[in-house]
């Protein structure tokens, strides 16, 4: 199962109980056991079940009064009833209340396990289905622009202000500052919102492939063009064009999209007739792009096309403030996709990662998180899980001069003690930078580990 799952069997039969209870714990589904409705609907309230396994006759509440009960309480939990004393009309009132199986003591042992395991997969497709629903909206609605930094605020608010508008966006920032998202945001909240967003990266497509993808071609216009195939611009007709790298075009490719630009106008590869369309471009460079058109590298006039209005998103280095808000945002996603109970990052650790100066942007850092939710070994993320390179920032660097004829013994206590102070006293992360034992640290500094631990 992808999911941790929760089976709840209600009961009022001891001897019944007991046994279903051996059964699913074989099966090592997670299960919960109860002898009466009543205190089966406290657990629902209390717990997340997927699956309710329940007799129909029982003292007080009946089975199908907590069929009733279960879906208006949490209407996604399957719910499955079993008596000895089955009716085809018991069943079919079972059936129409929303019941998802409905069997007859006494049964086999498989055929129960078989129909909880189905109730199982259905839920697990559910609540996939909805992570992915809920994953496809954040990145459709740009929800993934997350800081509450002066820089970080003052970008999403110039994506609020061009949003509305049908003018041409070019943003510019280092490598994974989140240019895509930001497009897709401006996308989001502007009027063409229904229609496509075509994203194209443009250094990610061969020169001699890149420009049939954006204009598109006819049958027979190269070999292998065996049909008509529509290009980018055609596809995002009404909506938005996202090109980013777009610095990586070749010349020849930049005069075409300036037409594109200016007279809204083009035709595929190969054909003759004009083919007119209403969208909005978006492009993206990791490149100083009007620097690139004084070296004569990108062409002027499609450059102030482009650059009608501008963006520049802050590197990470420039908004640490974000960082832990960024960090409990791919701890929850990627804890939640690796299947793990995690329930935040150290003090220790967390410094770690906002002092670092973060080349990479935000990418790195959600990479950086993700590696660290896999090797994480208990419910908190501590030092050990991140990378030994975020104690190389210019911060934390010391430098030592030692005279030539230092007694060695001198030299690596002073050694050990300046790592110390770079990883704040922590001993195991000391001893994985130096390379040695823990216990040769403690054996260095003359005390003992359990002695340490309790100081700690």
């Amino acid at each position: 199962m992808d999911f941790a799952t929760t089976l709840l069997i209600v009961d009022d039969d001891r001897a019944n109980l007991s046994s279903l209870q051996k059964v699913f714990e074989r099966e090592r589904i997670q299960t919960i056991c109860v002898e009466s409705a009543e205190a089966a609907l406290d657990q629902i309230r209390r717990n997340r079940i997927d699956v309710v396994l329940a007799d129909v006759m029982m003292p007080g509440m009946n089975g199908i009064d907590l069929l009733k009960a279960t879906k208006t309480l949490s209407p996604e939990s399957e719910v499955i009833l079993m008596t000895a004393y089955g009716t085809v009309e018991i069943a079919v009132q079972a059936m129409k209340e929303g019941a998802y199986d409905f069997v007859t003591k006494p049964f086999k042992r498989i055929q129960i396990v078989k129909g909880v395991r189905r109730a199982l997969e259905k839920q697990n497709l559910i609540v996939e289905n909805r992570t992915l629903r809920e994953e496809l909206e954040r990145i459709r609605k740009g929800s993934e622009l997350i800081g509450n930094s002066a820089p970080m605020k003052r970008t999403l608010e110039m994506v609020r202000q061009v949003a509305p508008s049908s003018a041409t966006v070019l943003l510019q920032g280092e490598s994974g500052t989140g240019k895509e998202l930001v497009a897709r945001a401006i996308h989001h909240h502007s009027p063409r919102s229904k229609a496509p967003f075509i994203a194209v990266n443009c250094a990610a497509i061969p020169e001699g492939i890149l420009e049939s993808e954006l204009f598109g071609y006819e049958r027979g216009a190269f070999t292998g063009a065996v049909a008509r195939k529509e290009g980018r611009f055609k596809l995002a007709d009404g909506g938005t064009l996202f090109l980013d790298e777009i610095g990586e075009m070749s010349p020849q490719l930049q005069v075409k999209l300036l037409r594109v630009l200016q007279e809204a106008a083009f035709e595929r590869l190969g054909g003759t007739q004009t083919l007119r369309v209403d969208l909005r471009i978006v492009a993206a460079s990791n490149r100083d792009l009007a620097q690139e058109v004084r070296r004569g590298r990108f062409r002027d006039d499609l450059f102030y096309r482009l650059n009608v209005i501008a963006i520049t998103l802050p590197p990470l280095r420039e908004r640490a403030d974000d960082v832990p808000l960024l960090c409990h945002h791919f701890l929850k996603r990627y804890a939640q996709k690796n299947n793990k109970t995690i329930r935040g990052i150290s003090k220790e650790a967390m410094e770690l990662l906002i002092d670092y100066d973060w080349p990479g942007n935000v990418r790195e850092l959600e990479n950086t998180i993700e590696r660290a939710v896999v090797l994480s070994k208990s419910d908190v993320i501590g030092p050990e899980e991140i990378p030994a390179r975020f104690l190389g920032g210019p911060e934390r660097v010391r430098r030592l001069t030692i005279d030539l004829g230092t007694p060695l013994a001198e030299i690596e206590m002073r050694v050990i003690e300046e790592t110390l102070k770079m990883t704040r006293n922590d001993k195991r992360l000391a001893a994985q930078l130096l390379g040695i034992a823990t216990r040769t640290i403690y054996r260095k500094l003359g005390t003992r580990e359990e002695d340490a631990d309790q100081s700690d």
